[in-house]
């Protein structure tokens, strides 16, 4: 049985071959699916992305 991030992956690398350059993943939940190694295209977690601007902005790093 295909694991949901197989399905996934099939979906990028349809992408690719359509021209696209990289991938957002846009839900939250997603990047718990598809992880960089495991891709054929340029990830971008936005949950992870946020997270990571929030943590900048508390310490104070802006």
């Amino acid at each position: 049985m295909p694991r949901i991030g197989d399905k996934f992956n099939k979906v990028i690398t349809g992408l690719k071959q359509q021209g696209a350059q990289g991938v957002i993943l846009g839900c939250t939940e997603i990047g718990l699916l598809i992880k960089q190694e495991d891709s054929a295209l340029p990830v971008y977690d936005t949950a992870l992305l946020h997270a990571e601007a929030a943590a900048e902005y508390a310490m104070g790093d802006n």
